[in-house]
Protein backbone atom coordinates (compact mmCIF):
# COMPACT_ATOMS: atom_id res chain seq x y z
CA UNK A 1 0.00 0.00 0.00
CA UNK A 2 1.02 3.99 -0.65
CA UNK A 3 2.51 5.72 2.00
CA UNK A 4 -0.54 7.45 3.24
CA UNK A 5 0.11 9.94 5.94
CA UNK A 6 0.37 13.42 6.40
CA UNK A 7 3.19 15.89 5.55
CA UNK A 8 4.87 19.03 6.00
CA UNK A 9 5.50 20.94 2.92
CA UNK A 10 8.56 22.94 2.69
CA UNK A 11 9.03 25.57 0.48
CA UNK A 12 12.76 24.90 -0.14
CA UNK A 13 15.51 22.17 0.63
CA UNK A 14 19.06 22.39 0.59
CA UNK A 15 21.20 19.87 -1.55
CA UNK A 16 22.36 16.82 0.44
CA UNK A 17 26.23 16.60 1.08
CA UNK A 18 27.29 12.86 0.29
CA UNK A 19 30.89 13.37 1.84
CA UNK A 20 32.74 15.88 0.68
CA UNK A 21 30.64 16.56 -2.68
CA UNK A 22 27.62 17.63 -2.77
CA UNK A 23 25.15 16.09 -4.55
CA UNK A 24 24.76 19.04 -7.02
CA UNK A 25 28.51 18.84 -7.91
CA UNK A 26 27.97 15.36 -8.55
CA UNK A 27 25.46 15.56 -10.95
CA UNK A 28 27.97 18.08 -13.23
CA UNK A 29 30.82 16.23 -12.87
CA UNK A 30 30.04 11.73 -13.15
CA UNK A 31 29.88 10.62 -16.35
CA UNK A 32 28.55 7.41 -18.09
CA UNK A 33 31.18 5.35 -17.72
CA UNK A 34 31.19 6.60 -13.88
CA UNK A 35 27.51 5.76 -13.36
CA UNK A 36 27.78 2.13 -15.53
CA UNK A 37 30.90 1.47 -13.31
CA UNK A 38 29.05 1.96 -9.90
CA UNK A 39 26.37 -0.05 -11.63
CA UNK A 40 28.66 -2.55 -12.07
CA UNK A 41 29.43 -3.12 -8.51
CA UNK A 42 26.01 -4.46 -7.99
CA UNK A 43 24.20 -5.82 -10.93
CA UNK A 44 25.79 -8.63 -12.89
CA UNK A 45 25.50 -9.04 -17.25
CA UNK A 46 23.12 -6.49 -18.35
CA UNK A 47 26.10 -4.58 -20.43
CA UNK A 48 23.26 -2.73 -22.52
CA UNK A 49 20.91 -1.95 -20.38
CA UNK A 50 23.74 -0.92 -18.48
CA UNK A 51 24.95 1.47 -20.56
CA UNK A 52 21.61 2.67 -22.29
CA UNK A 53 20.47 3.35 -18.48
CA UNK A 54 23.48 5.43 -17.91
CA UNK A 55 23.57 7.63 -20.72
CA UNK A 56 19.95 9.17 -19.87
CA UNK A 57 20.60 9.23 -16.33
CA UNK A 58 23.65 11.43 -17.08
CA UNK A 59 21.15 13.24 -19.08
CA UNK A 60 18.14 13.80 -16.67
CA UNK A 61 21.26 14.76 -14.01
CA UNK A 62 22.07 17.27 -16.54
CA UNK A 63 18.90 18.75 -16.83
CA UNK A 64 17.85 18.83 -13.19
CA UNK A 65 21.11 20.31 -12.11
CA UNK A 66 21.91 22.97 -15.08
CA UNK A 67 18.26 23.75 -16.30
CA UNK A 68 19.54 22.87 -19.69
CA UNK A 69 16.31 22.75 -22.13
CA UNK A 70 17.06 19.10 -22.48
CA UNK A 71 13.86 16.58 -23.55
CA UNK A 72 12.93 14.09 -21.20
CA UNK A 73 13.52 10.30 -22.30
CA UNK A 74 11.32 7.80 -20.00
CA UNK A 75 12.53 3.90 -19.91
CA UNK A 76 10.59 0.73 -20.15
CA UNK A 77 12.27 -2.30 -19.31
CA UNK A 78 11.49 -6.07 -20.13
CA UNK A 79 13.03 -8.96 -18.79
CA UNK A 80 11.66 -12.31 -17.03
CA UNK A 81 11.38 -12.48 -13.05
CA UNK A 82 14.81 -11.55 -10.95
CA UNK A 83 17.08 -9.76 -13.63
CA UNK A 84 17.22 -6.72 -11.92
CA UNK A 85 14.45 -4.32 -13.24
CA UNK A 86 14.03 -2.76 -9.99
CA UNK A 87 17.41 -3.07 -8.73
CA UNK A 88 18.86 -1.11 -11.60
CA UNK A 89 15.85 1.71 -11.19
CA UNK A 90 16.49 1.78 -7.34
CA UNK A 91 20.47 2.22 -7.98
CA UNK A 92 20.06 5.19 -10.87
CA UNK A 93 18.10 7.13 -8.01
CA UNK A 94 21.27 6.51 -5.05
CA UNK A 95 23.55 7.41 -7.94
CA UNK A 96 21.49 10.62 -8.80
CA UNK A 97 20.65 10.94 -5.02
CA UNK A 98 17.08 11.91 -6.13
CA UNK A 99 13.71 10.76 -4.16
CA UNK A 100 12.94 7.63 -5.36
CA UNK A 101 9.01 5.08 -5.61
CA UNK A 102 8.29 2.29 -6.61
CA UNK A 103 4.36 2.46 -7.79
CA UNK A 104 2.85 -1.23 -8.40
CA UNK A 105 0.57 -1.04 -11.90
CA UNK A 106 -1.45 -4.04 -10.34
CA UNK A 107 -2.94 -1.57 -7.49
CA UNK A 108 -3.62 1.24 -9.64
CA UNK A 109 -7.18 1.98 -10.76
CA UNK A 110 -8.32 5.14 -13.44
CA UNK A 111 -10.69 7.44 -11.18
CA UNK A 112 -13.91 6.14 -9.93
CA UNK A 113 -12.53 2.76 -9.20
CA UNK A 114 -11.48 0.74 -5.76
CA UNK A 115 -7.60 0.83 -5.51
CA UNK A 116 -5.13 3.87 -5.58
CA UNK A 117 -5.54 6.57 -7.85
CA UNK A 118 -2.29 6.82 -10.34
CA UNK A 119 -1.45 10.22 -8.71
CA UNK A 120 -0.67 8.44 -5.44
CA UNK A 121 2.44 7.59 -6.86
CA UNK A 122 3.36 11.65 -6.87
CA UNK A 123 2.37 12.11 -3.24
CA UNK A 124 4.40 9.01 -1.86
CA UNK A 125 7.41 10.67 -4.30
CA UNK A 126 6.45 13.88 -2.46
CA UNK A 127 6.34 12.04 1.38
CA UNK A 128 9.70 10.50 0.10
CA UNK A 129 11.31 14.01 -0.69
CA UNK A 130 10.15 14.89 3.05
CA UNK A 131 7.59 17.77 1.80
CA UNK A 132 10.13 19.43 -0.64
CA UNK A 133 8.43 20.10 -4.02
CA UNK A 134 11.31 21.42 -5.68
CA UNK A 135 12.89 17.93 -4.73
CA UNK A 136 10.44 15.58 -5.21
CA UNK A 137 10.34 17.54 -9.03
CA UNK A 138 13.57 16.07 -9.65
CA UNK A 139 12.65 12.75 -8.42
CA UNK A 140 12.37 9.38 -10.25
CA UNK A 141 9.65 6.46 -10.22
CA UNK A 142 9.57 3.16 -11.35
CA UNK A 143 6.39 1.83 -12.44
CA UNK A 144 6.29 -1.90 -11.72
CA UNK A 145 4.14 -5.20 -12.88
CA UNK A 146 3.37 -2.81 -16.65
CA UNK A 147 2.62 -6.20 -18.01
CA UNK A 148 0.04 -7.12 -15.93
CA UNK A 149 -2.23 -3.69 -17.24
CA UNK A 150 -1.74 -4.88 -20.82
CA UNK A 151 -5.15 -5.09 -22.47
CA UNK A 152 -6.67 -8.32 -21.88
CA UNK A 153 -10.55 -8.01 -22.97
CA UNK A 154 -12.92 -5.60 -22.95
CA UNK A 155 -15.13 -6.81 -19.38
CA UNK A 156 -14.84 -4.25 -16.28
CA UNK A 157 -16.42 -4.50 -13.02
CA UNK A 158 -16.99 -1.99 -10.49
CA UNK A 159 -13.89 -2.85 -8.50
CA UNK A 160 -11.78 -3.40 -11.42
CA UNK A 161 -10.50 -2.25 -14.90
CA UNK A 162 -9.75 -5.56 -16.30
CA UNK A 163 -8.77 -4.33 -19.65
CA UNK A 164 -6.60 -2.05 -18.44
CA UNK A 165 -6.50 0.64 -20.86
CA UNK A 166 -8.14 2.83 -18.64
CA UNK A 167 -5.14 2.76 -16.34
CA UNK A 168 -3.24 3.62 -19.21
CA UNK A 169 -4.64 6.46 -20.48
CA UNK A 170 -4.85 7.50 -16.97
CA UNK A 171 -0.76 7.27 -17.04
CA UNK A 172 -0.11 9.63 -20.30
CA UNK A 173 0.02 12.88 -19.15
CA UNK A 174 1.61 12.64 -15.79
CA UNK A 175 4.53 10.49 -17.69
CA UNK A 176 4.81 12.64 -20.11
CA UNK A 177 5.06 16.06 -18.00
CA UNK A 178 1.63 18.29 -16.28
CA UNK A 179 1.09 19.82 -13.53
CA UNK A 180 -1.03 16.69 -11.21
CA UNK A 181 -3.09 17.94 -8.09
CA UNK A 182 -2.59 15.62 -4.95
CA UNK A 183 -4.43 15.98 -1.57
CA UNK A 184 -2.10 17.26 0.95
CA UNK A 185 -3.12 14.13 3.25
CA UNK A 186 -2.48 12.03 0.98
CA UNK A 187 -5.52 8.89 -0.11
CA UNK A 188 -8.55 9.95 -2.60
CA UNK A 189 -9.27 13.58 -4.35
CA UNK A 190 -12.12 15.01 -2.34
CA UNK A 191 -13.66 18.44 -2.82
CA UNK A 192 -12.75 19.47 0.34
CA UNK A 193 -8.81 17.93 0.44
CA UNK A 194 -6.35 20.64 0.29
CA UNK A 195 -4.36 19.95 -2.84
CA UNK A 196 -0.76 20.37 -4.05
CA UNK A 197 0.32 20.85 -7.32
CA UNK A 198 3.21 18.51 -8.54
CA UNK A 199 5.16 19.65 -12.12
CA UNK A 200 6.12 16.01 -13.23
CA UNK A 201 8.21 16.94 -16.34
CA UNK A 202 11.27 16.37 -14.75
CA UNK A 203 10.34 13.28 -13.21
CA UNK A 204 11.77 10.64 -14.49
CA UNK A 205 9.61 7.67 -14.83
CA UNK A 206 10.93 3.80 -15.16
CA UNK A 207 8.77 1.40 -15.93
CA UNK A 208 9.09 -2.49 -16.22
CA UNK A 209 7.45 -5.38 -16.68
CA UNK A 210 8.39 -9.60 -17.52
CA UNK A 211 5.88 -9.67 -20.45
CA UNK A 212 5.39 -13.33 -19.80
CA UNK A 213 4.66 -15.00 -23.26
CA UNK A 214 6.42 -11.97 -25.50
CA UNK A 215 8.61 -14.37 -27.27
CA UNK A 216 5.45 -16.24 -28.52
CA UNK A 217 5.13 -12.45 -30.44
CA UNK A 218 8.76 -11.95 -31.48
CA UNK A 219 8.64 -15.81 -32.75
CA UNK A 220 6.08 -15.18 -35.09
CA UNK A 221 6.89 -11.81 -36.18
CA UNK A 222 10.57 -13.16 -36.84
CA UNK A 223 9.36 -16.02 -38.36
CA UNK A 224 10.36 -18.66 -35.85
CA UNK A 225 9.18 -21.61 -34.53
CA UNK A 226 10.30 -24.65 -31.91
CA UNK A 227 10.93 -26.72 -35.29
CA UNK A 228 12.69 -23.81 -37.03
CA UNK A 229 15.28 -22.34 -34.76
CA UNK A 230 18.55 -21.06 -36.11
CA UNK A 231 21.74 -23.08 -36.23
CA UNK A 232 23.21 -21.69 -33.24
CA UNK A 233 20.72 -22.46 -31.18
CA UNK A 234 21.00 -26.18 -31.34
CA UNK A 235 24.76 -26.60 -29.86
CA UNK A 236 25.55 -28.80 -26.76
CA UNK A 237 24.54 -27.93 -23.06
CA UNK A 238 23.36 -29.25 -19.69
CA UNK A 239 21.03 -31.78 -19.24
CA UNK A 240 19.88 -32.14 -15.40
CA UNK A 241 18.20 -35.17 -13.77
CA UNK A 242 15.56 -34.62 -11.21
CA UNK A 243 14.18 -37.20 -8.72
CA UNK A 244 10.80 -37.07 -7.57
CA UNK A 245 9.70 -37.39 -4.01
CA UNK A 246 12.92 -37.82 -3.23
CA UNK A 247 13.03 -41.03 -1.67
CA UNK A 248 11.96 -42.69 -5.33
CA UNK A 249 14.47 -44.01 -8.06
CA UNK A 250 12.04 -42.16 -11.06
CA UNK A 251 14.58 -39.81 -12.88
CA UNK A 252 13.23 -37.46 -15.53
CA UNK A 253 15.08 -35.31 -18.19
CA UNK A 254 14.69 -31.63 -18.47
CA UNK A 255 14.75 -29.16 -20.52
CA UNK A 256 18.27 -28.35 -21.61
CA UNK A 257 18.50 -24.51 -19.69
CA UNK A 258 21.65 -23.40 -21.48
CA UNK A 259 20.33 -23.84 -24.70
CA UNK A 260 16.93 -22.44 -24.12
CA UNK A 261 18.44 -19.81 -22.24
CA UNK A 262 20.70 -18.39 -25.57
CA UNK A 263 17.28 -18.68 -27.92
CA UNK A 264 15.33 -17.11 -25.13
CA UNK A 265 18.01 -14.65 -24.88
CA UNK A 266 17.98 -14.11 -28.63
CA UNK A 267 14.17 -13.02 -28.83
CA UNK A 268 14.34 -11.14 -26.08
CA UNK A 269 16.84 -8.51 -26.95
CA UNK A 270 14.53 -8.69 -30.24
CA UNK A 271 12.05 -7.01 -28.45
CA UNK A 272 10.59 -4.01 -30.26
CA UNK A 273 7.58 -1.68 -29.56
CA UNK A 274 5.57 -3.37 -31.99
CA UNK A 275 5.85 -6.87 -30.22
CA UNK A 276 4.67 -4.85 -26.53
CA UNK A 277 1.46 -3.27 -28.37
CA UNK A 278 0.91 -6.70 -29.95
CA UNK A 279 0.94 -7.70 -26.05
CA UNK A 280 -1.47 -5.43 -24.86
CA UNK A 281 0.18 -2.00 -24.41
CA UNK A 282 -1.43 1.34 -26.26
CA UNK A 283 0.61 3.00 -28.60
CA UNK A 284 0.22 6.23 -27.00
CA UNK A 285 1.86 4.98 -23.57
CA UNK A 286 4.76 3.40 -25.38
CA UNK A 287 5.17 6.81 -26.96
CA UNK A 288 6.22 8.48 -23.86
CA UNK A 289 8.83 5.70 -23.16
CA UNK A 290 11.33 6.70 -25.45
CA UNK A 291 14.13 4.11 -24.77
CA UNK A 292 12.71 0.63 -24.61
CA UNK A 293 15.65 -1.78 -23.09
CA UNK A 294 15.87 -5.59 -22.86
CA UNK A 295 17.14 -7.02 -20.31
CA UNK A 296 18.36 -10.73 -20.68
CA UNK A 297 17.30 -13.57 -18.68
CA UNK A 298 20.45 -14.72 -16.49
CA UNK A 299 22.44 -17.53 -17.49
CA UNK A 300 23.40 -20.23 -14.84
CA UNK A 301 26.60 -18.52 -14.91
CA UNK A 302 25.46 -15.33 -13.97
CA UNK A 303 23.46 -16.36 -10.75
CA UNK A 304 26.55 -18.12 -9.73
CA UNK A 305 28.34 -14.36 -9.83
CA UNK A 306 25.31 -12.77 -8.08
CA UNK A 307 26.17 -15.57 -5.24
CA UNK A 308 29.82 -14.31 -5.26
CA UNK A 309 29.03 -10.74 -4.62
CA UNK A 310 30.28 -8.94 -1.86
CA UNK A 311 26.64 -8.14 -0.92
CA UNK A 312 25.04 -11.75 -1.89
CA UNK A 313 23.40 -13.41 1.22
CA UNK A 314 26.13 -15.43 1.49
CA UNK A 315 28.28 -12.60 2.76
CA UNK A 316 25.71 -11.77 4.81
CA UNK A 317 25.22 -14.76 6.79
CA UNK A 318 28.88 -14.68 7.09
CA UNK A 319 28.77 -11.68 8.47
CA UNK A 320 25.90 -12.51 11.09
CA UNK A 321 27.56 -15.41 12.26
CA UNK A 322 31.39 -13.44 12.67
CA UNK A 323 29.24 -11.30 15.03
CA UNK A 324 28.08 -14.42 17.04
CA UNK A 325 32.04 -14.80 17.11
CA UNK A 326 31.57 -17.89 14.68
CA UNK A 327 33.00 -18.75 11.55
CA UNK A 328 30.76 -19.95 8.44
CA UNK A 329 32.61 -21.33 5.36
CA UNK A 330 30.94 -22.10 2.21
CA UNK A 331 32.37 -24.44 -0.52
CA UNK A 332 32.34 -23.40 -4.21
CA UNK A 333 30.18 -25.90 -5.47
CA UNK A 334 27.21 -24.12 -2.98
CA UNK A 335 26.84 -21.59 -5.28
CA UNK A 336 26.08 -24.07 -8.49
CA UNK A 337 23.78 -25.70 -6.27
CA UNK A 338 21.70 -22.75 -5.29
CA UNK A 339 22.03 -21.50 -8.99
CA UNK A 340 20.80 -24.67 -10.16
CA UNK A 341 17.44 -24.37 -7.78
CA UNK A 342 16.87 -21.09 -8.75
CA UNK A 343 16.65 -22.28 -12.68
CA UNK A 344 14.01 -25.10 -11.57
CA UNK A 345 12.31 -22.51 -9.55
CA UNK A 346 12.12 -20.35 -12.08
CA UNK A 347 13.01 -17.28 -9.92
CA UNK A 348 16.38 -15.59 -11.31
CA UNK A 349 18.33 -13.74 -8.97
CA UNK A 350 14.81 -12.82 -6.99
CA UNK A 351 14.89 -15.91 -6.04
CA UNK A 352 18.70 -16.33 -4.47
CA UNK A 353 17.56 -15.13 -1.32
CA UNK A 354 14.55 -17.09 -0.50
CA UNK A 355 16.68 -20.18 -1.36
CA UNK A 356 19.75 -19.70 0.98
CA UNK A 357 17.40 -18.48 3.31
CA UNK A 358 15.75 -21.92 3.70
CA UNK A 359 18.34 -23.93 2.94
CA UNK A 360 20.36 -22.34 6.20
CA UNK A 361 17.10 -21.87 8.48
CA UNK A 362 17.46 -24.40 10.77
CA UNK A 363 21.73 -23.67 10.74
CA UNK A 364 20.82 -20.05 11.50
CA UNK A 365 18.01 -21.08 14.24
CA UNK A 366 20.84 -23.54 16.11
CA UNK A 367 24.08 -22.11 15.57
CA UNK A 368 23.79 -18.82 18.21
CA UNK A 369 22.35 -21.17 21.02
CA UNK A 370 25.47 -24.01 19.99
CA UNK A 371 29.27 -24.14 21.48
CA UNK A 372 30.43 -25.28 17.98
CA UNK A 373 32.17 -22.34 16.36
CA UNK A 374 33.61 -23.60 12.88
CA UNK A 375 30.62 -24.35 10.37
CA UNK A 376 31.43 -25.85 6.30
CA UNK A 377 28.49 -25.55 4.48
CA UNK A 378 28.76 -27.28 0.82
CA UNK A 379 26.39 -29.00 -2.12
CA UNK A 380 25.94 -31.93 -0.41
CA UNK A 381 24.40 -30.02 2.36
CA UNK A 382 22.26 -27.96 0.71
CA UNK A 383 20.92 -30.33 -1.44
CA UNK A 384 19.78 -32.94 1.40
CA UNK A 385 17.75 -29.52 3.62
CA UNK A 386 16.05 -28.41 0.16
CA UNK A 387 15.07 -32.57 -0.43
CA UNK A 388 13.87 -32.36 3.46
CA UNK A 389 11.98 -29.04 3.32
CA UNK A 390 10.71 -30.03 -0.73
CA UNK A 391 9.40 -33.60 -0.63
CA UNK A 392 6.74 -33.11 -2.76
CA UNK A 393 9.07 -31.21 -5.21
CA UNK A 394 11.30 -32.31 -8.02
CA UNK A 395 14.63 -31.73 -6.80
CA UNK A 396 17.94 -31.69 -8.46
CA UNK A 397 19.92 -35.47 -8.40
CA UNK A 398 22.53 -34.66 -10.76
CA UNK A 399 24.10 -31.60 -12.36
CA UNK A 400 26.06 -30.64 -15.39
CA UNK A 401 26.03 -34.08 -17.68
CA UNK A 402 27.49 -33.00 -20.64
CA UNK A 403 26.73 -33.97 -24.05
CA UNK A 404 27.02 -33.83 -27.83
CA UNK A 405 23.96 -31.99 -29.44
CA UNK A 406 23.20 -35.57 -31.27
CA UNK A 407 23.05 -37.57 -27.71
CA UNK A 408 20.72 -34.41 -26.27
CA UNK A 409 18.08 -34.89 -28.99
CA UNK A 410 17.74 -38.57 -28.30
CA UNK A 411 17.80 -37.88 -24.18
CA UNK A 412 15.43 -35.05 -24.47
Amino acid sequence: MLNKRSIAIKPQQKEAVYGNITSEETRITITPKMIKGLLDQSIIGQEGAKIELSIELHNHMIRIATGIDLEKHNILLTGPTGTGKTLLAKKLSDIAQVPFVIGDATSLTEAGYVGDDIESMIYSLLVRAEGDIELAQKGIIFIDELDKIAKKGETMTITRDVSGEGVQQGLLKMVEGSIVRVPEGGGRKNPTSKMIEINTTNILFIAGGSFDGIETIVENRLKFSPNNRLKQFTKPGIVRKLGFNVTDNVESTVKNYEKDYEYTKYLRSNIIKKDLQEFGLIPELLGRFQVLSNLDPLSRDNLIEVLKLDTSVFEQYRRIFAYLGKNLEFNNNCFEAIADIAIEEKMGARGLVSIVSRVLRDLRYDAPSEDTKDYYVDKDYILSVYAKINKDLPIIADIEVKVESEVAGEVL
